[in-house]
């Protein structure tokens, strides 16, 4: 069976312009000196380092000055009071595709879940669905198949879940766009 692998929680945002990434959310100010709170939406932290530069809602830039991982702090470049920092309070950050695969080091067998969005999910040859979605669910991500018209027509459920384990997934090829399961029908049928 094939290694299960890692998956990048990096998610795509309806409100965000085309190809970005929501990586983070700022929370309240800490301190004198324009320190927020980070809450990650991401399995790589090393994407947070000093000089990144990251984009908000609006579409302008932010440029980190430094990150604290043990305490969960930020500071931005020209934010270095308490009344800056507020402005910021629950602002998203973003980045683009490109800047992820960049500053995101996979190991062998690792891929990011927006490569793995439109996969076809095969087993024993048939079409079973396209990945619509991936959740994390507690600790373990899922992928949200969107089934294949045949398979709906047959008045089975028109989306399922399957558990990216190694129980249920053989292999994942993102630059195919395919992904090999097994048992995936006997989930599809009892949804």
């Amino acid at each position: 069976m094939a290694k299960v692998t890692e998956l990048m929680s990096n998610r795509f945002c309806n409100s965000a312009p085309a190809d970005l990434l929501h990586v983070a959310t700022l929370g309240r100010t800490v301190g004198l000196k324009g320190d927020m709170k980070l809450n990650l939406f991401t399995d790589f932290p090393e994407q947070f380092a000093p000089n990144s530069t990251f984009i908000l809602e609006n579409g302008s830039e932010i440029t980190l000055l430094s990150y604290n991982p043990k305490r969960g702090l930020v500071r931005f470049k020209g934010i270095d009071t308490p009344e800056a920092a507020k402005a910021l309070t629950s602002a998203k950050l973003y980045t683009t595709l490109e800047a992820t695969r960049e500053r995101c080091n996979l190991h062998e067998g690792e891929f990011f879940w927006f490569d793995l969005l439109g996969a076809s999910v095969v087993e024993n040859g048939n079409l079973l669905g396209k990945v619509q979605e991936i959740e994390r669910i507690g600790a373990q991500d899922y992928l949200l198949v969107a089934t294949e018209g045949v398979w709906v027509e047959k008045g089975m459920a028109a989306t399922f879940l399957i558990p990216y384990i190694d129980h249920f997934i053989l292999s994942s090829n993102p630059d195919a766009k395919i992904i090999s399961v097994e048992g995936g029908l006997d989930l599809l049928e009892a949804s």
